[in-house]
């Protein structure tokens, strides 16, 4: 069944998906269609069960299908889907989220992070007056234009273009470091420091696989951008209230001018955000000069499922300790599996993110993943689904683990990883 809905769907839908991830062009293969969700568990179209740590890339962290989300969700759609009009679950949902990062005291919520990410980019620009942006190399914040930029060979390389239909001169303005090195980007500040506006990175980042950042490099990039009068952006899309309650920006302790957000604060439906101090922000429309705008900005279904999944997640005092304590038995399960067969392998965990490569080395930065054997994660990736369990299809990407991926849950997942290591040894 899933073949001919590939090939149906190839047929009307580019590539047959609306997300060039979910193709499996990175490990091969045909993808998987979804029929149905719930808890830990994601169903495809032959109803085959399979253990999910996608988790939509991210928002389920209270696991598929919760009961009292979905429960919102219908009682508020049941008021209509949208109005084109403020409503007062925007000013509920900015207030809990203002109150969980006391680092945004106003927010402008959009409908992805992408837009978060291209509104906040627009807004340091407009804020600062100057044009340039500093990103690092496999930290992905979207497809805005001027952020999909490829990494150059040199310290201080502009960027180029890392897609097609993205002029030169977009991206001329984007500068790329590579991650956890100080060192690049004070050579960036030193060269083009005047015309920086702003600094965007992922405090963990999560296309490079699973990197968290080096001792004092986030306080470094706070403190180069503070010398400089240059903004620091954190992308918390994936991180938010994911690694801790209070974001990376929490556990990490650093203070960033904006943060962008995504995923956790829809729920499940389509959110984003971007947030940050008062003067900051107030250079937005209508109260300053900045345009943005979305018909569908602060949708109240939307709103709904975003608000109760903070609610539900801020009322567990010790929600993010057991996520983290789950994560751990998972790869440390992996990782004793790995040693048993004499495959070399390595793993992080932040909180209910996770990552594993095959390879010895902890990752730093984006060289490190692309110099793992992804090759073999490929055949692991389908040896993994052959057991049940549905992992990301790319050896880039981290995977996600929600408050119902129980000991049981986990335990038969290092069983499957056991078997498949068997398989691609």
């Amino acid at each position: 069944m899933t073949n001919f809905l590939f090939d149906r769907a190839k047929k009307s839908i580019v590539g047959g998906v609306n997300s060039p991830v979910r193709s499996f062009s990175a490990v091969g293969g045909t993808p998987v269609f979804i029929k149905r969700a719930s808890g830990p568990y994601i169903y495809d179209h032959n109803d085959r069960c399979y253990i999910d740590y996608v988790g939509s890339w991210g928002p389920m962290i209270l696991g598929h299908a919760h009961p009292q989300i979905i429960a919102e969700v219908q009682q508020v759609a049941t008021q209509g889907l949208s109005f084109g009009a403020a409503t007062e679950r925007e000013i509920d949902m900015a207030e809990k989220v203002i109150s969980l990062m006391p680092s945004i005291e106003r927010i402008r919520f959009t409908n992805s992070g992408t837009e978060a990410t291209m509104t906040a980019l627009r807004v340091a620009r407009g804020y600062t007056g100057r044009n340039k942006i500093i990103k690092f190399n496999g930290c992905y914040h979207g497809h805005e234009d001027s952020l999909l930029v490829k990494a150059g060979s040199g310290v201080a390389t502009l960027g180029l273009p890392g897609s097609a239909g993205v002029p030169e001169d977009v991206v001329k303005h984007t500068l790329v470091a590579e991650y956890n090195d100080l060192d690049q980007v004070n050579a960036l500040f030193a060269e083009y420091g005047d015309d920086i506006a702003a600094v965007i990175f992922e405090p963990v980042v999560g296309n490079a696989n699973c990197i968290a950042p080096q001792a004092n490099f986030l306080s470094g990039l706070r403190k180069l951008c503070d010398t400089h009068g240059s903004l620091l952006i954190a992308d918390e899309v994936m991180t938010g209230f994911r690694v801790a309650l209070g974001g990376a920006q929490e556990k990490y302790n650093f203070t960033p001018d904006i943060t962008t957000l995504g995923k956790i604060i829809g729920g499940g439906m389509p959110v984003g955000a971007v947030g940050g101090r008062r003067e900051i922000m107030n250079i937005l429309a209508p109260v300053g000069p900045v345009y943005q705008a979305g018909t569908l900005s602060g949708n109240p279904v939307a709103m709904a499922a975003g608000l109760k999944t903070l609610q539900l997640i801020s009322a567990d005092a010790n929600f993010h300790q057991r996520l983290t304590e789950q994560g751990e038995k998972l790869i440390q399960g992996i990782l004793d599996r790995a040693k048993h067969y004499g495959i070399a392998m390595n793993g992080r965990v932040e909180g209910g993110m996770l990552g594993f490569w095959f390879g010895e080395k902890m990752l730093t930065n984006y060289n490190d993943i692309k110099a793992c054997d992804n090759k073999r994660f490929a055949r692991f990736f389908h040896a993994m689904l052959e057991q049940g369990i549905y992992l990301p299809p790319s050896a880039y990407e981290a995977c996600f683990i929600s408050a119902v991926h129980d000991d049981a849950v986990i335990e038969q997942t290092i069983t499957a990883v056991d078997r498949a290591l068997q398989m691609v040894d």
